[in-house]
């Protein structure tokens, strides 16, 4: 008898690779553990290829099974994604845009970039996720995102990238430091403080740019903290554990005792860039790419 493979080997297959673990794929999936190993050899024998390394101490996938899983993840995600857009298309929506960003992106692009969405499309539904740039790029590649806003000078193949803002570096210090607007002329005068910086996790291109301003003033920074969070460095700031760079527009939005000095005479800037996939075929994508405009600084 000749087997045909059925979604269900899928089902079964992305659960082992998940697991990595015959007996707790088979509990997830409540049918039995040497049944579920049937499936999964008729599905090997099926495509003509191996699938899983299997020994008495561990499960791991072969190279074939890390290739299938990451297409089956994909496939499951896009069918989730079309099922979610039928929906709202039958309710009378004209679909949604799922939207990846980093939090200085919130104070000023993404809520212009919705009005203006809005006045045309007011039928079109968006989805918002705070998240890092490696997570935005992975939740591009997957189709779990239509699009991502990040600080990145370039993305993997497959991926469109293109400027939306502009934005210059600013000082973060406690509302009562001694410097303010008029005394302020340069980081270099906070050398011998400590520094609180987003984790290079959040950004590595953002943060290798904070140290480079340091460094061209001549000193390295004293890292005392980091995050992945404005307010939580603000909130260090704000109790004197440190100083902090970031953009200037992230100066917007919170209500802490700190303030911001503009960082003059650098050449370093905060780029602010809109990512999507090239091949990504939500239909409402193509309407909305138009407001991603560039506002240069």
């Amino acid at each position: 008898m000749r087997y045909q493979l059925e979604l269900r080997h899928f089902i079964y297959f992305l659960a082992v690779a998940e697991e990595l673990h015959f007996r707790k794929a088979a509990e997830r999936l409540f049918i039995s553990q040497p049944g579920l190993s049937r499936q999964i050899k008729q599905m090997e024998q099926i495509i003509g290829a191996s699938l899983f390394i299997r020994n008495k101490r561990k499960v791991s996938l072969t190279a074939a099974g890390e290739y299938l899983k990451k297409e089956v993840d994909y496939i499951f995600n896009h069918i989730d994604v079309t099922i979610r857009q039928v929906n709202l298309i039958d309710s009378g929506s004209e679909g949604e845009v799922r939207i990846g960003f980093l939090g200085s992106a919130m104070q000023t692009v993404i809520p212009d970039f919705l009005i203006r969405t809005d006045e045309e499309y007011p039928k079109i539904k968006f989805s918002l996720e705070e998240m890092s740039n490696y997570d935005q790029v992975k939740g591009i590649i997957k189709d779990e995102l239509d699009i991502g806003f990040v600080r990145l000078s370039r993305v993997p193949e497959g991926l469109k990238i293109m400027p939306v803002e502009t934005d210059t570096f600013s000082l973060v210090v406690p509302k009562d430091h001694e410097l303010n607007e008029n005394n302020f002329k340069g980081v270099s005068q906070v050398a011998e403080e400590h520094f609180i910086l987003f984790s290079s996790d959040y950004s590595s291109i953002y943060y290798d740019k904070i140290m480079s301003i340091c460094e061209d003033q001549g000193f390295t920074p004293i890292v005392s903290h980091k995050s992945v969070h404005a307010h939580t460095i603000f909130k260090l700031v704000e109790n004197r554990l440190g100083v902090a760079i970031v953009p200037t527009s992230l100066q917007y939005g919170f209500d802490l005792d700190v303030k911001f000095l503009e960082i003059p005479n650098i050449s370093q800037k905060a780029v602010l860039s809109a990512i999507w996939k090239e091949d990504n075929r939500n239909p409402v994508l193509e309407k909305i790419r138009k407001f991603l405009s560039v506002n240069p600084s």
